[in-house]
């Protein structure tokens, strides 16, 4: 008890003799943190470089428009449901029933200072001229009509390198294996803020970096892992409906060329089982062309059963055979796939790869749905490299080919959309793809 009031006797008289010297520097203590944080506003210098972590091997010219559009916009933009916005382009017209595409500029300057001049509009498209007509108007042609042309010129248009002209300035690229960026870093022009993404090879390496601090976040990634159990972490979940899991059937193999076979792999698969989000046909239920009204090959083993013994007599029964290719990433969801297949007698292999298949019979994979309905690229018998199902030779195909050239050629708004709603239904009827999801993909953040 003495030694207590010992202690306290002399810690009173401590607080005595140097009471001054204490509260100054507690004082100075609160002024100098409030003079840091203004420095920081003051001298943009002083601020940390936020690093965020993209998985994938970009060039300049193709970086994710996640990116490109912090740093320009288009002659045009896209809302919410893919529809047609002014951009850099106050207004725009067709001539020549959609061969001929003018813009006029509005009033805005690039990120040099210098005002945008219609000489400094160049997307450098192939088989597409170009024309100034004056320095705020600009006219591109093109050797046949192409509805689509407004949501093309979204994408974000740059003077030389990435100079642009929204609110991020890039201040320098490094690259990587020749024309690959390794990382590229951007200043906000407005508030001095800075920022660095990096890029790397797989979602494993990003992982890694996330978890030795080389990055403060991560963007766009489909699988977390043990990120989802980290102290400290904040995991933002995005359903991505500009993207769909589907499965993409061969359509000149000897089995699955049977329309019949291919509608019972679709029966055959409980859909609701695999994702969130339900994928039903090959245009985002966000688009203004969107049609809900297609076939929904809603789980029906019976159904499947049904089809198959139709194609198949009986004894035939032992060629049901299907191979699934697909990327480490969906493994997962191949493997939930197989049982389904086999209940109705397929057998079905797995097998995985890290690179898309010249030939396969059946792919599991991830498809980007383009912002434009317009799918020519996709489902077009004459697009020998991008029509990847070898969807051709067939009444059904032929149908769908003379859909999407009517589609191009239509300028009215209304009118194509009633194309696109008879392109869904038709070629989800005759399932050359079975729609299983739209996928989610992942921010990863630092609390």
């Amino acid at each position: 008890m003495r030694q207590i009031r010992y202690t306290l006797r002399l810690l009173t008289a401590f607080l005595r003799k140097f009471k001054k010297l204490l509260f100054g520097s507690a004082l100075l203590g609160i002024l100098f943190f409030i003079l840091l944080s203004t420095a920081r506003d003051l001298f943009p210098a002083l601020r940390t470089t936020e690093a965020i972590g993209v998985v994938g091997r970009f060039s300049v010219e193709d970086l994710p428009l996640s990116i490109l559009t912090q740093i320009s916009p288009g002659l045009t933009k896209l809302d919410s449901s893919n529809n047609v916005l002014p951009g850099l382009a106050l207004s725009w017209e067709s001539t020549d029933n959609g061969k001929s595409w003018i813009f006029r500029l509005r009033d805005a300057k690039w990120q040099d200072g210098k005002k945008i001049n219609a000489r400094d509009i160049n997307y450098n498209f192939s088989d597409v001229t170009r024309e100034v007509v004056d320095d705020q108007t600009v006219k591109f042609v093109l050797k046949d009509p192409f509805a689509p042309f407004p949501a093309v010129v979204a994408r974000p248009v740059f003077k030389r390198g990435l100079l642009g002209t929204a609110e991020w300035k890039v201040d320098k690229i490094n690259y990587i294996s020749g024309n690959y960026v390794q990382n590229l870093k951007m200043t906000n022009i407005a508030s001095g803020q800075k920022k660095i993404y990096k890029f790397y090879p797989s979602e494993e390496t990003a992982r890694t970096a996330f978890k030795l601090g080389e990055v403060s976040a991560l963007e766009d990634l489909v699988d977390p892992k043990d990120l989802l159990s980290w102290k400290g972490v904040q995991i933002t979940e995005s359903v991505r409906r500009d993207r769909y899991v589907g499965v993409f059937l061969n359509n000149s193999d000897n089995l699955l060329v049977d329309k019949s076979i291919r509608q019972a792999l679709a029966y055959a698969i409980d859909k609701e089982a695999l994702g969130k989000d339900r994928a039903i046909g090959p245009t985002s239920p966000d688009s203004w062309a969107f049609n809900p009204q297609v076939k929904p090959y809603s789980y029906s083993p019976d159904r499947a059963k049904e089809l198959i013994n139709t194609a198949l007599p009986k004894d035939q029964h032992d060629k049901l055979a299907v191979t699934l290719v697909t990327t480490p990433s969906l493994l997962p969801i191949a493997d939930k796939i197989k049982p389904y297949w086999e209940a109705v007698g397929v057998k079905t292999d797995v097998q995985v790869t890290s690179a898309l298949p010249q030939n396969f019979q059946a792919l599991l994979a991830i498809q980007e749905i383009p912002a434009d309905p317009d799918q020519y690229s996709l489902w077009h018998s004459t697009q020998t490299t991008t029509n990847i199902t070898n969807y051709r030779n067939t009444k059904e195909s032929q149908r769908i080919d003379k859909l999407l050239e009517d589609g191009r050629k239509t300028l009215d708004q209304e009118a194509r959309k009633k194309i696109y709603l008879d392109f869904q239904r038709f070629l989800v009827e005759d399932s050359p793809v079975i729609f299983l999801f739209h996928p989610s993909t992942y921010t990863i953040t630092r609390k």
